[in-house]
């Protein structure tokens, strides 16, 4: 398993003619799962029906639902716990609190220990993109270490 990243150069000067080339990172998102297919698979791993995993995975998601709507954080088993909450600005008085100073509304999500240390043993493959789209750099991490593939290192094993 490991968490592939695209390192595009990009020109990020908010300057009228001056151009600034640097290259921003992104974690690539795979693909979406759909609903039905995290079902069959929680119905194929656990030996359920898949009409009470369905069942099942509806009640749970309204329980949830409902709970973080109330303000409470709710666990989402073996992940972590999800909460609701909001960005906004402060005024030094209390005349001027008003909702017009939040600016967005969001998904708070706190990963549980177990996932936190699953991330951090995930390898990571970065691949470096210049400014034309061609690949040019390719980087891997071992223990926390990054490491360039294209060193030509017999302990690495370098090209």
């Amino acid at each position: 398993m490991a968490i592939r990243v695209k390192a595009q150069q990009r020109n990020i000067s908010f300057t009228k003619g001056v151009e600034d080339w640097q290259f921003v990172m992104n974690s690539e998102v795979y693909s979406r799962l759909s609903e039905e297919k995290v079902i069959a698979e929680a119905a194929l791993r656990s030996g359920i029906a898949r009409g009470s995993i369905q069942a099942a995975y509806a009640a749970i998601a309204e329980v949830i639902s409902a709970w973080a709507t109330e303000g409470h954080s709710v666990s989402i088993p073996g992940l972590g716990t999800m909460r609701f909450g909001l960005k906004a600005n402060a005024v030094k008085d209390v005349e001027d609190v008003s909702t017009s100073l939040i600016k967005a509304r969001k998904v708070v999500f706190t990963p549980s220990r177990d996932i936190k240390d699953a991330l951090a043993d995930t390898s990571i493959q970065i691949q470096c993109y210049d400014k034309d789209g061609v690949l040019i750099k390719n980087v891997t991490n071992n223990n926390g270490t990054v490491e360039d593939e294209e060193e030509d290192d017999p302990s690495t094993g370098g090209n």
